[in-house]
């Protein structure tokens, strides 16, 4: 039997607050740590994934609540694909990686976990970030915790 101990679920899992979209920021900027929320622009959103494949690992969506690009206006994609860049800039000087995956997955079956907001994941790479852990354990090894990391890219983005 494989046991992976992992705490930090359980505040999703008692939480009332299972029906509230990740990228609608709300009024209430008092959470914004708690939400690894980095910044709030005029029409974008980014945040660290709760659930990230390796330290670092971005979403960056737009803050209308839309499903699709084509709902999105002119301005909107324009500054969703500045934020991207934005992003990338910040994790070369502050995290230094080697690479990224940037993309979109657009519906439940290409693996969008909200498929109802339309986001950018941006994942730093490194050699050797993937390992036998992932490849045998169908385990992660993320480095570094991620209020760390948050706390590494919060100044970047202020």
């Amino acid at each position: 039997m494989k046991i992976l101990w992992a705490p930090w679920r359980m505040e999703y899992v008692s939480s009332d607050n299972k029906g509230e979209c990740i990228f609608c920021p709300g009024e209430d900027r008092s959470r914004d740590e708690q939400r690894l929320i980095l910044c709030i622009g005029n029409l974008s959103i980014i945040l660290m994934n709760r659930f990230p494949y390796i330290n670092g690992h971005l979403l960056i969506a737009p803050l209308r609540h839309v499903s699709s690009l084509d709902a999105l206006s002119s301005e909107e994609k324009l500054d969703l694909i500045t934020q991207v860049e934005k992003s990338i800039g910040v994790l070369k000087e502050a995290l230094r990686p080697e690479g990224f995956n940037v993309g979109l997955n657009l519906g439940k079956i290409a693996g969008a976990g909200v498929e109802d907001h339309i986001h950018f994941h941006i994942v730093p790479r490194w050699i050797g970030d993937t390992n036998y852990m992932t490849v045998f354990g169908e385990v992660r090894v993320i480095p570094e915790h991620i209020q760390e990391t948050y706390r590494k890219l919060l100044p970047f983005f202020k």
